[in-house]
């Protein structure tokens, strides 16, 4: 399996599909929580088709990647991203984030992206997630602390609910694919509780708005105007902050739109990252 390791040791896996012969641009994908980079397997299958070399890694704590006990906050998520763009010397990468990933790649971005050409926010957890006096959009801290509880409580159990309005099979009308819901739980499960925990606080309590002032390359934010888990105000922020945005919302869509409704999404995609 490939990995990197980082300064501090940790081997962080990553999935490197597609032509390394630099004509076409290549796609980093930032999986969401508590994830890997298998969730990105719809859209890098369709991209590697279009030509395009595409990269999903694990986050530290997730997936494939070293159970760390350290590390599990926006810097050093962003750090490790940095040393695998360098390991790989990849160039005028286009950088797609899903939620808690949409937070990863922003930071990277906005500390290490100078061989960045494009920015995608998907349903993506910018500008911060938490309610305060600055971020009155926010959602109560509360919300978060019962996310920890549920997880220590019964991790098995939580991971097996969450995908419910993750997903948005509680919505009237609605079919729950029973192997999307597994694949979501297998996914989770292959990581680290502690890891998971911990970055709870990491994608709920980090305020991007400084990163999203600072980054120059274009942003393209789409977001599902459905979404329970990271509300659609967050991506109509996003696009106001940031120097050069384009928002695209999806009536009726959930969180994890790129798994139910992926077609649309990788159509979407497609367009706006060639124009």
């Amino acid at each position: 399996m490939n990995h990197i390791v980082t300064r501090d040791g940790t081997e962080i896996f990553y999935k490197d599909w597609g032509p390394k012969d630099g004509g076409r641009q290549t796609i980093v994908f930032h999986h969401g929580w508590p994830l890997s980079g298998d969730d990105w397997d719809a859209q890098m299958l369709f991209f590697l088709k279009q030509g395009y070399r595409v990269i999903a890694h694990d986050r530290r704590g997730h997936g494939r990647s070293t159970q760390t006990a350290h590390g599990h906050d926006m810097d050093t998520y962003a750090a490790d991203v940095a040393a695998l763009i360098a390991t790989l010397d990849l160039r005028d990468t286009i950088h797609v984030g899903h939620s808690t990933g949409g937070g990863e790649a922003a930071r990277y971005v906005a500390k290490y992206g100078k061989n960045v050409a494009k920015l995608v926010l998907v349903s993506a957890v910018p500008p911060t997630l938490v309610k305060t006096s600055s971020y009155p959009d926010g959602t109560p801290l509360e919300v978060f602390d019962g996310l920890r509880t549920a997880l220590a409580a019964n991790r098995t159990d939580f991971y097996w609910t969450f995908p419910i309005p993750f997903y948005g099979y509680n919505r009237s009308g609605a079919v729950l694919n029973e192997a999307v819901r597994n694949n979501w739980w297998r996914q989770s499960m292959m990581g680290a509780a502690n890891a998971q925990y911990e970055c709870i606080k990491a994608f709920s309590e980090t305020d991007f708005t400084d990163d999203l002032k600072s980054i120059d390359v274009p942003v393209i934010v789409l977001h599902g105007e459905d979404d329970q888990i990271v509300p659609v105000v967050n991506g109509r922020n996003t696009a106001k902050l940031v120097k050069r945005g384009t928002l695209k919302t999806y009536p009726g869509l959930p969180h994890g739109m790129c798994t139910t409704h992926a077609a649309q999404i990788n159509a979407d995609l497609l367009e706006l990252i060639k124009a």
